[in-house]
């Protein structure tokens, strides 16, 4: 208990994610093993965009023996695109995809000593649900069908988010360490110049500040209030496994806690 002269000090937690397993046969993409030196959850690739089971088992592993927290990274059925291209199909049917790709990673992910602990949908369908009601009702019901009602790793202010937390899921806010941000909290489409950070010591300062102070500031100035928890550390950016480590000790030396949010 505290005395009277005694106060309880909150220390800042965050968790920091990673797109992880997206290499496919003999073509690598990435290198998770050193990502999971930095990271406390992987967004595991299940096949859809990315991935194939030697892959899925291999990462699996490699995130339990690391005490890596491992979620379902589900996509589009579109490995030809890397799930980067909106697929326009039905609910029931997107459902379906999502449901298969949660089933399979999860045996795999038990079969290699843990279990899928949260979902993060990819790409074009990430992007999509942020406004397209159908599709962010379908990953929804496909989450529900699933069971454990496992936490939706979310971007703020998505259609969704309100689907998740009106279905009793919890929605789980992310933010991108190495992406730029539109005044409105959107992203900075990829197809824009400056849109992806590449400075070390910048996007560490920012990451500090976002999980000390609830801020990011925006690429006219503008500051964004976005309470996250957790960041997302592009695994395929150049210098990702540099910039991961650079965000991790600045997180580490300002204080905050690093752990899975799930």
């Amino acid at each position: 208990m505290l005395t009277s002269k005694q106060t309880e000090i909150t220390v800042p937690t965050i968790d920091l994610n990673s797109d992880v397993g997206e290499s496919f046969g003999e073509w690598s993409k990435g290198d998770d093993t050193a990502m999971f030196r930095s990271v406390s959850s992987a967004n595991v690739a299940c096949g859809f965009h990315a991935g194939d089971p030697s892959t899925m088992g291999r990462t699996c592993r490699d995130a339990v023996a690391a005490g890596v927290g491992i979620g379902a990274h589900v996509s589009y059925q579109d490995l030809a695109g890397f799930g980067r291209r909106f697929v326009d199909c039905s609910p029931l049917q997107l459902a379906d995809d999502i449901l298969y790709q949660l089933g399979a990673l999860d045996a795999v992910a038990r079969a290699a000593g843990g279990s899928i602990s949260y979902v993060k949908p990819h790409g074009a369908l990430y992007n999509a649900i942020l406004h397209h009601r159908e599709h962010a009702q379908a990953v929804v019901d496909a989450v529900k069908a699933f069971g454990n009602d496992l936490p939706l790793l979310l971007l703020p202010g998505s259609v969704a988010l309100e689907r998740a937390e009106a279905a009793g899921l919890r929605a789980v806010v992310e933010a991108f360490a190495d992406r730029a941000y539109n005044p409105d909290g959107s992203l900075v489409s990829r197809r824009e110049e400056g849109s992806v950070l590449h400075d070390a010591a910048t996007i560490s300062a920012n990451m500090v500040r976002l999980a000390t102070q609830g801020t990011l500031t925006a690429r006219d100035g503008s500051t964004l209030s976005i309470p996250v928890e957790s960041i997302c550390l592009h695994g395929d950016t150049t210098g990702a496994v540099e910039l991961a480590v650079a965000v991790r000790r600045g997180l580490e030396e300002a204080g905050v806690d690093i752990r899975p949010f799930a």
